[in-house]
């Protein structure tokens, strides 16, 4: 988990609320992210299949410069975009470290209007600098219309509603990451069948337009009769600590730099 937090971030910019002012670290909250490895820890390193996708990136946020050193994340072979609002993409410039790194164009995927908008507020991207001197990142991008893989694993999208706004969800295997979304559409349920773990939208306590709150998140942990939830996107109204001591057994807060073995 490299970020937990809802669009501004938590603390909040001048809020001295109990949540903000905590000396927890676990209500430090960046912008909502993770990064997935595909590779087992026992796997051999002789497969190229392996080595060649191994780190994957879920959006690249404003915070993302600060994940990456505060997670020691020295790789990136991929990024799966859920959706262009500003909290998910707005550290695109950030990547092309991992191009000088790598010496190779980072693929990018994402439904067609994600790319489309990724096209427009970075066009220099994708049209050329008009200065010289500096780098831009070098990436490929590919339309999800459905299952696709990454080296030897299967990525399943998840069509998902984020208030009005179609979103998409990740699931590789039995774990689904879901985030940005209050509504899980009828044909999308069948597509997280047999899922374990999960990660999912879980803004507040109190009802919101576009976010799952606490309740309506457990109620869906609870339909999918998964063993793991861990809720993200949450802002300065829940606690870590408070909220965790009241969540049913198996669901938790989910908190920046939170690993979950798979």
């Amino acid at each position: 988990m490299l970020g937990s937090g809802t669009s501004q971030g938590v603390p909040f910019i001048a809020c001295d609320c109990a949540v903000c002012r905590s000396s927890d670290p676990r209500d430090k909250r960046t912008r909502p992210s993770i990064l997935i490895d595909l590779e087992p820890r026992a796997a051999s390193h002789e497969s190229p299949i392996a080595s060649a996708v191994r780190y994957v990136l879920v959006d690249t946020t404003p915070d993302l410069r600060q994940q990456c050193l505060d997670n020691h994340v020295s790789r990136v072979d991929a990024i799966l975009f859920t959706h262009s609002h500003a909290d998910h993409i707005c550290g695109f410039d950030d990547i092309r470290r991992f191009n000088q790194l790598q010496q190779t164009a980072l693929p990018c995927y994402g439904d067609a209007e994600t790319l489309s908008d990724l096209r427009r507020m970075f066009s220099y991207v994708f049209t050329g600098p008009k200065q010289q001197g500096g780098g831009v990142p070098k990436v490929s991008t590919s339309v999800v219309g459905g299952p696709f893989t990454l080296g030897a694993t299967e990525i399943v999208p998840v069509p998902l509603l984020h208030g009005i706004l179609p979103v998409l969800g990740f699931r590789i295997g039995s774990f689904a990451y879901l985030t940005d979304c209050n509504r899980i559409p009828d044909a999308s349920w069948p597509l997280l069948d047999g899922v374990t773990t999960i990660v999912l939208d879980a803004l507040r306590q109190r009802p919101h337009s576009t976010h799952f709150s606490v309740g309506e998140a457990v109620a869906v942990a609870s339909r999918l009769g998964v063993e793991r939830a861990y809720f993200t996107h949450v802002t300065h109204d829940l606690g870590h600590a408070e909220t965790c001591a009241r969540l049913p057994r198996g669901v938790e807060l989910a908190y920046d730099g939170l690993v979950i073995d798979l």
